[in-house]
């Protein structure tokens, strides 16, 4: 399970430790930074698929997704005696994403090269990347350590193995170097990171693919646009969750039963409600329904991740939906981590109600504060422990 998520220098989210307990639920008012969150932590996910500086490219580049307030707030500034003023830059650029977990943690460090190396000087590059034993990467902690071109793995005297001196600045070690026999760490980091899942805001409206038939092939896992849908939820029956899954449906919309037509291999998802003669097929079905079908296929995975983030649930869902779904998380986090976003009151209450009992939910409000997203009621002590590495010489 992944313990602390640490953030610095995203968007809004100038620097943030956050402990994770298995089923985390993050709130705010709208601004207060929670999608940065969510896009922070998935561009992290970036790192275990070789696709972290091609995300960030997509998002404007390294320069848009920066901190774009001062390197440092002081009290006086914070009380409103003085005015917030820019100054001269004292530290690298620096963009680094880390994460901790019950075996090993990894943090990655994103910066620019030296103008003189390059014509794609913002083409943002990686600094520093360790992998690192407990809660923080520090001392004889630290497993395996990447500074610009030279990755090196602790051997079993203390010692150090060379295992390049010559990786690519744009490429993750995690991905250029990891082998279950020379690197088990960076393997089993690379892999844990690559099963972690993200959906966020389904397709739903009349063109989306899960409104379509489409081909069907065995599908434990929807895909992050849902446009597997039939052949998920028929992958969840056959694979035993049907009991499981039927009572969401029911929860949801009582009476009514799943059904997954089949036509000369073509899935087609369909719902028989109370009262009707026929089933719905998912082009007639409403957005609301849709999604909460959606999210169903997903939470139902008979292939749990070892991490599933949702960003939204109760996005287009009815308000009398959402006990519902808070009852389909809390169940879903019973398999597998869980963290939720979320600006829904009437969600947020549920969630917290159905998962009191269990001591499963664990609430982080995040609140702005000159323009700063912090955790409420965190103070400077309240933080979990956490080191991020020195660069070296040439640490733009």
């Amino acid at each position: 399970m992944i313990t602390t998520l640490a953030i610095h220098n995203f968007r809004s989210i100038r620097e943030l430790v956050l402990e994770l307990h298995g089923f985390d639920l993050v709130t705010g008012a709208n601004g207060s930074g929670k999608s940065n969150l969510y896009r922070a932590l998935r561009l992290l996910a970036d790192a275990g698929t070789g696709e972290v500086i091609g995300s960030l490219a997509r998002q404007g580049g390294l320069s848009s997704v920066l901190w774009a307030g001062p390197e440092k707030i002081s009290n006086g500034v914070r009380s409103g005696e003085f005015a917030v003023q820019g100054t001269v830059r004292q530290e690298s650029v620096s963009l680094r994403l880390g994460f901790a977990s019950d075996d090993f943690g990894y943090l990655m460090d994103l910066g620019l090269p030296l103008p003189s190396e390059t014509a794609f000087g913002r083409d943002p590059i990686i600094k520093r990347e360790q992998i690192f034993a407990g809660r923080t990467a520090r001392g004889a902690a630290v497993l395996a350590d990447r500074s610009e071109a030279l990755v090196r793995s602790r051997v079993e005297d203390g010692g150090w193995s060379e295992l390049s001196r010559s990786i690519n600045p744009d490429e993750s070690m995690l991905n250029e170097l990891s082998d279950p026999l020379r690197s088990p760490e960076l393997y089993r980091i690379r892999q844990m990171m690559r099963s972690w899942r993200f959906y966020d805001h389904f397709r739903t409206d009349s063109l989306a693919p899960a409104r379509q038939p489409q081909v069907g092939t065995r599908t434990p896992v929807l895909s992050h646009t849902g446009d597997d849908l039939a052949a998920a939820l028929q992958t969840v029956l056959e694979a035993g969750g049907g009991g499981r899954l039927a009572d969401s449906i029911a929860d949801a919309f009582p009476g009514s039963q799943l059904q997954i037509e089949v036509r000369d291999g073509l899935f087609q998802t369909t719902l028989r409600q109370a009262g009707m003669l026929r089933p719905l097929s998912a082009a007639e079905l409403s957005d609301g329904t849709l999604r909460y079908l959606l999210l169903c296929a997903a939470l139902h995975t008979p292939r749990p991740p070892e991490l599933m983030v949702i960003n939204e649930p109760e996005t287009s869902l009815h308000p009398e939906l959402l006990p519902a779904l808070a009852k389909l998380l809390v169940d879903a986090s019973a398999r597998c981590q869980l963290l939720v976003v979320s600006h829904s009151p009437v969600l947020i209450k549920e969630l917290e109600r159905s998962g009191a009992g269990q001591g499963r939910v664990h609430r982080h409000e995040l609140v702005k504060s000159l323009g700063e997203t912090i955790l409420e009621g965190q103070g400077l002590l309240d933080a979990p422990p956490w080191s991020w590495p020195v660069r070296g010489r040439m640490g733009r």
